[in-house]
């Protein structure tokens, strides 16, 4: 029995039993208690209680010590749960809080670089489709809150995701950045993004960048391109790009389709004679024709870019294509849409083949 209390009164903290009357005493019987009335909660308030109650199952214990070892194994077990949530939240360190939004409370970023031919070409098309059949954008665009009004937000980057699901009238899940975000920080995670996507055209990164030059959000091209860590020679392509004058930029069906080489010998051919060239584009705005073409017929009895002669490239004996060598040396093919998707590819490459060769001969 000795030895039996003693164990009980370490476990229990050195809690001590009363000692057990010498005889057995007459006590008046008392009136049992009156039991609480239950609390009620008010109607529609659901009351949730998280908290285990503080002895489970169906046994009650009748002494001191046991009532304490008991409250203490729900202690354990409670210590045991906030662990394991501790455990969880420390796997969303870092993270960024994710959710559905409105599109209609998210606005495009004044640096946005999406020009609106962007979103009427057939890869925009097929993305929109992706996202209506999933029920909603899988991958998160992502915003920042705008200070000045509450309950609406900035796209730090993915408006095309962003216009798909304003289009649609679907919600759209974003990630929030809920740290201060600056100008020049959110255009470097802007451009970031893009360039690690490979998303953006020539056209759209040069007047993304011209942008921020004429707002000085960077003060020179040099201070641009260290504070987005890319080349020196990057910028000053893309910016080349987006000067172009807008006469030249609408021989072209879209913006989209100039590339860096298009805008060096554009600017090239300008540099030479640029008047001559300023009244063969009046020539071929509107006329809708592939880039190519355009550029030879831009680069046309410019001295140095003479077209020398024309090869048709054809497959079957019908027409696929056209390949133009200047007399500078250099070669251009153009082929038709249809040939370029569905002609066999052994086919393509023989006609080219035999395309050059014919130039050859020309010469």
């Amino acid at each position: 029995m000795s030895s039996t209390r003693k164990r009980l009164e370490a476990l229990t903290a050195n809690l001590s039993l009363p000692q057990a009357p010498a005889q057995p005493v007459d006590l008046p019987k008392a009136a049992p208690p009156e039991e609480p009335a239950p609390h009620v909660a008010p109607a529609g308030i659901n009351v949730e209680t998280r908290f285990p109650p503080a002895v489970g199952g169906t046994h009650v214990p009748r002494t001191g010590p046991g009532q304490m070892l008991a409250f203490r194994g729900q202690i354990q077990q409670v210590e045991g749960e906030m662990a394991a949530l501790r455990e969880k939240l420390r796997q969303y360190e870092g993270s960024l809080p994710t959710r559905k939004m409105d599109p209609a409370t998210i606005r495009p970023s004044r640096w946005a670089n999406r020009h609106e031919t962007a979103f009427k070409t057939s890869e925009f098309a097929g993305l929109k489709a992706d996202i209506e059949h999933a029920g909603g954008n899988v991958q998160p665009i992502l915003v920042r809150p705008l200070k000045d009004e509450p309950g609406q937000f900035e796209l730090v980057f993915g408006h095309r995701r962003h216009r798909a699901t304003l289009e649609l009238g679907i919600p759209v899940l974003a990630s929030i950045w809920t740290d201060d975000l600056g100008d020049a920080a959110l255009f470097a995670a802007m451009d970031r993004e893009n360039r690690e996507r490979a998303d953006l055209s020539p056209y759209e990164q040069g007047v993304m960048y011209q942008r921020a030059l004429e707002e000085q959000l960077f003060p020179t091209q040099r201070q641009l391109a260290e504070g987005l860590g890319v080349s020196h020679t990057w910028v000053r392509k893309a910016l080349m790009v987006a000067q172009l004058p807008s006469a030249v930029v609408e021989c072209f069906r879209s913006p989209l389709e100039i590339s860096f080489r298009h805008a060096e010998q554009i600017n090239a051919a300008m540099a030479l004679d640029r008047r001559a060239l300023l009244k063969r584009v009046e020539k071929l705005r509107g006329q809708t024709l592939s880039p190519a073409l355009v550029l030879a017929r831009l680069l046309d009895a410019a001295p140095g870019f003479e077209r020398s002669e024309r090869v048709e490239v054809q497959v079957d004996g019908q027409k696929v294509g056209t390949l133009v060598r200047s007399k500078a040396g250099e070669v251009t093919i153009t082929l038709t849409p249809g040939a370029a998707i569905s002609a066999p590819l052994e086919s393509l490459e023989s006609a080219i083949s035999d395309a050059l060769r014919r130039a050859r001969s020309l010469s």
